[in-house]
């Protein structure tokens, strides 16, 4: 049962829209797909941290030393205005004409990937107090040390299945054909939530 639970809770999670599956989606559509599973593969290492601190209870010590996770707060939202900035900015300078709709690739380097899903997933410290508080509401006092361990193996590979199931979906010809006929409109999306998301985060009382 209690598996059960953290699978459920977690794969409603993954599959939530935010920074971590917009940026996912982003590599697929202007990079190739192994730049998109490599970032992929920086988001669940971003999972087993933030899984490894919500067992540890990293809500103890934020609750002990608020000015923690505060700063975790402002980081992250400062990163993730940064983030929608900079497409706003790529925008602007491809503004002229009509390169937007041709079917190139961008290069990206995988390591550049790799640490753009990884730091993009550890940008939101409140993922931090959702483990903590999943573990909390799915571990009773008393619970065998070893099932954190596996949660979090169970978290990691809901979020590897997620991600592949989605690479390999916007990945696909009639896919990424749609998403060339739209890119600014997306491109601007994703930048809007981006900077949405971190606005609210640096702005949250919590």
């Amino acid at each position: 049962m209690f598996f059960l639970s953290v699978a459920a809770i977690w794969a409603v999670a993954s599959m939530t829209p935010g920074p971590n599956t917009l940026l996912s989606i982003r590599y697929c559509l202007t990079s190739t797909r192994k730049v998109a599973l490599t970032a992929a593969c920086g988001t669940v290492t971003g999972t087993f941290i933030w899984g490894l601190a919500g067992w540890l209870g990293i809500n103890v010590l934020f609750q002990a030393a608020p000015f923690a996770y505060l700063a975790l707060k402002i980081a992250g939202g400062l990163y993730l205005v940064w983030l929608g900035l900079k497409l706003f900015l790529d925008l602007r300078k491809t503004r002229g004409g009509d390169a937007d709709v041709s079917p190139a690739r961008v290069e990206v380097p995988l390591a550049t990937a790799y640490r753009m899903g990884l730091a993009t997933n550890l940008a939101n410290p409140k993922t931090a107090l959702f483990v903590a508080s999943l573990f909390a509401a799915t571990m009773p006092v008393g619970t065998p040390f070893f099932y954190g361990a596996a949660a979090i193996a169970e978290m990691m590979m809901i979020s590897t299945i997620y991600y592949t199931c989605l690479i390999s979906l916007i990945t696909h010809p009639a896919v990424a054909a749609g998403y060339l006929r739209a890119k600014r409109k997306i491109d601007v999306g994703v930048a809007t939530v981006f900077i949405g998301f971190g606005t609210k985060l640096l702005l949250s009382r919590q």
